[in-house]
């Protein structure tokens, strides 16, 4: 019978302690990335993903109505989020999907293993399909990635992303009907001057947001095809080439009554923008952001969709092990409601023509 890799086996080989490997292998905070690198790959040589490890729970349930024998157990759950785009465990958004999902596994007793590898070599080197219960995929993925897995027979999940050619569940907030409430909201208060912020082509997520404002101007015969600032290539800082577009606008003497951003990061590097202008908000012009992230909460305090985001995470689980109990059922795009959250950003568009 094989001797069993341990964690203290592991931390011997590298020269580090225990301690460290633990942290390393939970994803939780406190090593650095080329150190969870180094314990990742060192454990995957020596076998331990191969068998039942020592951080791992056993898993409790997969179905509600029976209990999993010894035998049904397998290793954990991968928790693949590629470190791209701000997808990282200390994001506001994706590190509160994380844990919505980490505390479901919990629940269930399951262990779980997170991956940020964006190499696909690098990957399939970690995954062990024999070993592992299935896995679930945060934010964009590659499509070589996740055509590996799906050839790889892994039972998938994917939370705020899907790929045209990969056939899997999918688990997003309803982009679409929140952000056309919102919109309807804005113009419910008077406004018919709206624009939209970001980039449609940027994520699923970002593309029916843009598709849920459109559908709601034109159903109130208010759209107007070149109002919008979609042309934004980066999701680091907004504020630039959103001052440049509001002032271009305000020269024209067509800034619009409220604008629409597709996230909250962008609202708030529009509102910075405006105040820059001295463009008052909501005075001149309303904002509205999308996520309910913390740190929307300045002055003015931002108008926002709150996304459910431990809900997805959670969700996800659920959804995964129902893959794995009822492997022939169609696949399912999963889609939970959002809550609209009023703020000070926005007010009624007043009577005078906003002509700044």
């Amino acid at each position: 019978m094989t001797k069993k890799v341990t964690m203290q086996q592991i931390a011997d080989h590298l020269g580090v302690s225990k301690y460290v490997i633990s942290k390393a292998l939970s994803g939780k905070k406190g090593v650095s990335g080329a150190t969870r690198d180094r314990v990742i790959q060192t454990a995957s040589q020596l076998g331990y993903f191969s068998q039942t490890s020592g951080y791992v729970k056993p898993i409790k349930t997969v179905r509600p109505e029976e209990t999993l024998t010894e035998s049904d157990v397998k290793q954990s759950m991968f928790v693949l989020m590629p470190n791209i785009r701000f997808q990282t465990k200390d994001s506001e958004y994706w590190g509160k999907i994380l844990d919505g999902i980490t505390k479901r596994l919990e629940e269930k007793g399951i262990g779980m293993f997170i991956v940020m590898e964006q190499n696909v070599e690098s990957f399939l080197h970690l995954l062990n399909p024999e070993g592992i219960m299935g896995l679930i995929g945060v934010g964009e993925i590659a499509t070589s990635m996740l055509l590996e897995i799906h050839r790889l027979g892994v039972p998938m999940v994917l939370v705020d992303h899907e790929d045209p050619l990969i056939p899997s569940d999918t688990v997003f907030v309803n982009n679409y009907d929140c952000m056309y409430r919102l919109t309807k909201h804005l113009i419910g208060i008077g406004h018919r001057n709206i624009s939209f912020i970001g980039n449609d082509r940027y994520s699923r997520s970002f593309f029916d947001r843009w598709n849920g404002f459109r559908n709601a101007m034109e159903e109130f015969d208010l759209w107007v095809k070149d109002d919008h600032l979609t042309a934004l290539d980066s999701m680091e800082h907004f504020d630039e080439p959103i001052k440049a577009w509001a002032m271009r606008r305000k020269k024209l003497r067509s800034l619009p009554t409220a604008v629409v951003c597709a996230n909250d990061s962008i609202a708030m590097d529009a509102a910075r923008a405006f105040r820059e202008l001295e463009i008052d908000v909501p005075g001149e012009i309303s904002i509205t952001g999308f996520d309910n992230i913390d740190t929307v909460k300045h002055t003015p305090s931002l108008t926002t969709v709150n996304v459910p985001k431990e809900t997805l995470g959670a969700r996800a689980v659920d959804k995964v092990l129902e893959r794995i109990a009822y492997p022939k059922e169609p696949f399912e795009k999963i889609l939970i409601s959002g809550e609209m959250i009023y703020r000070d950003s926005i007010g009624s568009a007043n009577s005078k023509a906003r002509l700044l």
